[in-house]
């Protein structure tokens, strides 16, 4: 039986902490009583299948649906009682892109910085920093049209971390790319754990962009089924690899597998 997560350290508050959050629609239950925990300067894994119920879990994070059951904090915050401070602590980039292709890198950046409130050449700075991280700085002035996949991908983590986040949610980020470009974009963001202390939520269907030592959520059918690292996930399956653990536990025989 997989632990409930822990209360908030000394150290300070998660930078994401779900407790208890069910969500439906209509007859169909697409969340059921998800905990999870990521604490700051952390990479965890959301993994599940397609319909596991993991772009739902961001949209209520996000307040893009509300929700009425359990909690959700944000460095401490709860997205209900104070949206605002939860989501100024908050970057997420979603599955769907969303950049302007006839803008520049910058433009889009400086854009999204308005719509949190910030303009000016304080806007300019952020996005220039932002680019930085994402090694994308000598192409500020380029049109997102002119980028690859993986660069376009990077803007949108760069957008994300525009205003400084302390946490970042990333929601199969690197659907649509070949595998030279998503193994860049996720050695970046691991690289940004590292250097920013930023708290990483990463939802993927893909095993083979989880590490075995990394915080690992198994979400099936809305349901926490597993909340531990790699070792731990192959002693519970009773298997020697992670694909295997992961195709036993949410009930996907090998030959079903794509």
């Amino acid at each position: 039986m997989t632990p409930a997560p822990p209360a908030a350290t000394a150290a300070g508050p998660y930078a994401l902490q779900i407790r208890g959050v069910s969500h439906r629609f209509g007859q169909v239950r697409a969340l059921d009583d998800v905990s999870l925990v990521v604490p700051r300067g952390a990479f965890v894994v959301l993994l599940g299948p397609n319909g596991a119920g993991k772009s739902t879990l961001f949209a209520l994070a996000t307040r893009l649906y509300d929700n009425t059951s359990g909690e959700i904090k944000i460095l401490g915050h709860d997205v209900r009682r104070r949206p605002m401070a939860a989501l100024q602590n908050l970057g997420v980039v979603f599955q769907s892109r969303s950049l302007d292709n006839d803008l520049s890198l910058k433009q889009n950046l400086v854009y999204h910085a308005a719509l949190h409130g910030i303009g000016g050449k304080r806007a300019a700075a952020l996005a220039a920093r932002a680019l930085t991280k994402v090694g994308l700085a000598d192409r500020a002035g380029d049109k997102v049209r002119a980028l690859s996949g993986g660069q376009a991908r990077r803007v949108e983590i760069a957008r994300a971390l525009l205003h400084e986040p302390t946490c970042l949610l990333l929601d199969e980020a690197t659907t649509g790319l070949d595998v030279a470009s998503r193994e860049a974009v996720l050695g970046m963001v691991r690289g940004l754990v590292e250097t920013q202390a930023v708290g990483v939520l990463w939802a993927t269907h893909l095993v083979d962009e989880v590490k075995l030592d990394d915080t690992i959520v198994l979400l099936h059918k809305g349901k926490v089924l597993f909340t531990g690292d790699g070792p731990a996930l192959l002693e519970q399956a009773q298997t020697n690899n992670l694909r295997s653990a992961f195709l036993h536990l949410v009930g996907i025989s090998k030959g079903d597998a794509s």
